[in-house]
């Protein structure tokens, strides 16, 4: 499916945006909110146990209406079916895109060549189930037979990325037990404090890398086998033992050591960066168990068919993404903060760092052709109210359009006295002073000397998106990751560029693979680069002796 063949800004819709723009860009949203009392509570939607309200966006109902026809021109309806249908939307690879499969019940039919893939999903998390109950029982031995009380997971992107979130947000659910390390930078003070107080006779690693060649990963990989073997005085059986394999390379896992019937596998239609749920995520289930494991998945499941199925001016995926299409490409805002109030999702900003911007950091469309409009905005975020004391001066008071997304949660999985209503009237409030600020009369009204109103005046039309739900459940976290999935398929789609791709991380690595040898060479190497480049090599091998 190569996308439609008129350019994105040709759509009457786009046109008629960009007309819009220019009569509603200067209405504040106080003005909006006073000619419309129904506005908080008509701008809200509902799905899969999240509950959305945009009302605090610099919109009308035109603006809504015009959004949904750029969807409809734009050919999502079509490009979501394609997905779904298991056609290889990921064109410049020739591959499916399915990590909706990965979350797809048993008994579900999703092709790819002819073939069901979901029994084969399935045919794995079995496996993962398995293993993970013997290791989380005792019943899995380390070569000495002591069980296993360390697990440490060695990948990088997103074969680190998700784990990593998903320990951390899901925690609450964890086995106290078992400590669980991650490995990813090449940096050796990665893995030599993550090994640090680890006994060897009672560590697993996992290694997750479908290639098993990723430079990263292997080096990390390696150096934890020797740490291992000097563990255990040099004896090769030990390796059988304590690692595992997230792979699909079977010849590449045997040569390291490892038995490839611990070989948990997945496919070449699951993208690095939506893997979290496949064999990937066999972390998340040793830490949470299975049972929880599959309730993740079904939360996933759970919004991808809402998703494929509501109509798009009640679907919260694509309410989202068009929204941040409406500030990023027409008025011209370059980031989007989320901003969970919840303490366990203090990794999810970084893991949809990956997400939106790997993915959509585009600047061709499916046919080729250079893009004329801005494709992903950046990405970031920290959790409240941490964020608070540190970089909102900047969104309620710079110069930068920020629209940002406040998470929350009615309930706290650590209820302890007035935290909960302390944290979410921040959540509230904030969403409020950003909107409608504080004028210079009110200022003025307060009492506040003349030299100082300027700086105690807020602009307000600052707009946000606040996401309600329940409280954090293994359930739930599959709903949010899969709800920012979508999002990101949303904008793809409309920019008419590959989601799915990420060429932009090769030419570097690439680079490296040469520059490698050069430092390590015992001779000076003759170096073919730039002046800057040939300068730092040099200066790196003579200083570091």
């Amino acid at each position: 499916m190569t996308g439609s063949i008129r350019e994105l800004r040709e759509y009457p819709a786009w046109k008629a945006l960009e007309t819009h723009y220019e009569n509603v860009r200067e209405i504040h949203l106080r003005e909006l909110f006073a000619n419309d009392p129904t506005r908080g509570e008509r701008m809200t939607t509902e799905a899969a146990g999240i509950y959305l309200d945009y009302s605090k966006n610099r919109i009308t109902n035109k603006t809504f209406t015009l959004l949904m026809q750029l969807a409809e021109e734009s050919g999502l309806r079509a490009r979501i079916d394609a997905m779904f249908r298991g056609e290889k939307i990921n064109i410049t690879e020739n591959r499916a895109v399915l990590h909706v499969a990965l979350r797809a019940p048993k008994g579900a039919s999703i092709l790819v060549d002819g073939e069901n893939v979901v029994p084969l999903v399935h045919a794995v998390l079995d496996r993962m189930a398995d293993f993970s109950n013997r290791v989380r029982s005792g019943t899995w031995k380390g070569h000495t037979g002591k069980r296993i009380r360390n697990i440490i997971n060695i990948g990088i992107g997103g074969s680190d990325l998700g784990p990593v979130m998903a320990y951390e947000a899901l925690k609450h659910y964890s086995d106290r037990a078992l400590t669980f390390r991650f490995v990813s930078n090449i940096d050796g003070t990665d893995f030599a404090e993550a090994v640090y107080d680890c006994d060897p006779t009672e560590t697993l690693f996992i290694i997750s890398s479908k290639t098993f060649t990723t430079l990263e990963t292997m080096t990390n990989a390696h150096t934890a086998r020797a740490w291992l073997l000097h563990g255990f005085g040099g004896d090769e059986r030990s390796v059988a033992g304590h690692f595992v394999a997230v792979s699909t390379n079977r010849g590449e896992v045997a040569k390291f050591g490892i038995d490839t019937a611990n070989m948990f596998e997945f496919w070449d239609w699951v993208g690095g960066r939506y893997s979290m749920d496949s064999a990937i995520g066999l972390s998340t289930m040793l830490a949470i168990g299975p049972d929880n494991f599959r309730a993740l998945l079904d939360g996933f499941h759970q919004m991808d068919e809402h998703f494929r199925t509501a109509p798009f001016e009640s679907n919260l995926p694509v309410i989202m993404g068009l929204l941040n299409i409406w500030y990023c490409n027409f008025f011209d805002a370059h980031t989007v903060a989320v901003l969970p109030y919840e303490q366990y999702l203090k990794r999810f900003p970084a893991y949809l760092q990956q997400m939106t911007m790997e993915s959509n950091g585009k600047h061709v469309t499916l046919d080729g052709a250079e893009v004329s409009y801005h494709t992903s905005p950046i990405y970031w975020g920290e959790p409240g109210t941490n964020g608070q004391h540190s970089f909102y001066q900047l969104i309620h008071q710079g110069t930068r359009l920020i629209p940002c997304d406040f998470i929350g949660f009615s309930q706290p999985l650590n209820p302890l006295g007035r935290h909960h209503d302390v944290l979410m009237a921040n959540v509230f409030a904030q969403a409020e002073a950003l909107a409608f600020g504080k004028t210079l009369e009110q200022v003025k009204a307060e009492g506040t000397p003349d030299w100082l109103v300027p700086h105690r005046v807020f602009e307000g039309n600052r707009p946000s998106n606040t996401i309600l739900a329940d409280r954090l459940t293994p359930k739930v976290l599959g709903i949010l990751i899969a709800f920012y999935e979508h999002i990101v398929f949303t904008q793809g789609a409309v920019w008419n560029i590959n989601s799915f791709d990420q060429w932009g991380v090769e030419l570097g690595k690439a680079l490296a693979q040469r520059i490698v040898p050069e430092l390590e060479s015992e001779s000076a190497p003759i170096l073919n680069h730039d002046s800057s480049t040939n300068t730092l090599i040099r200066r790196y091998r003579k200083e570091k002796g």
